[in-house]
């Protein structure tokens, strides 16, 4: 579905994308994979590790924006994008298209969430659902600017550890120490909120 001929000129306003999607013209695609199609396959990259599945992914990511607007008309349109990539890519992944190739770093970030959201059943619908979502992006609003990039990356992303350390110019281990506290910090809060055992 996705077009691999990309409009040239400057990226056009996400309002008039989502308009054509209304419209049901196909040059929608186009337009988003000439805006989005870089941050797409590096949300799908850092989870999947492997070119085709990658590509997959963002064939399916376009597949499933074309089916879901309309009636979805998203206000925040690169968010409701990247938030399709990575469910996919998790979905993906967890097929097995990718298990062998992800050297387990996928393994991790989602026992480490696991940790903060136990018996949840799947890790990623409980932080996308509804209700909890709108919880877990106020308590991420609310961090350090700092603290929510280390959060997001790691757990938004799929950046491992040596890579979030790097860019701040901070040792694994203070990265993950960080990254304990930020979860303790949610779990309080998701316990306040009702969705935790006290």
């Amino acid at each position: 579905m996705k077009d691999k001929n990309k409009s040239k000129g400057a990226d056009m306003e996400d309002r008039n994308i989502v308009e054509l999607f209304f419209k049901r013209d196909q040059q929608a695609i186009r337009e988003t994979d000439n805006k989005y199609g870089s941050y797409c396959k590096m949300i799908a990259g850092n989870i999947l590790k492997s070119f085709q599945d990658v590509e997959e992914c963002i064939d399916d990511t376009y597949i499933k924006l074309w089916n879901k607007i309309p009636p979805s008309r998203p206000i925040a349109f690169k968010g409701f994008i990247g938030k399709i990539t990575r469910e996919l890519a998790y979905d993906r992944y967890r097929a097995g298209s990718a298990k062998k190739r992800g050297g387990g770093e996928i393994e991790a970030v989602l026992e480490e969430l696991d940790e903060c959201i136990p018996d949840s059943g799947s890790v990623e619908s409980s932080i996308m659902g509804n209700e909890l979502a709108g919880i877990v992006s106020d308590f991420v609003g609310k961090l350090p600017e700092k603290e929510a990039y280390i959060f997001l990356g790691r757990y938004f992303y799929a950046y491992d550890i040596a890579f979030i350390a790097g860019k701040f110019g901070m040792t694994k281990g203070n990265v993950s120490v960080t990254l304990t506290r930020i979860r303790n910090k949610l779990k309080e809060r998701l316990m306040k909120e009702g969705y935790l055992a006290v």
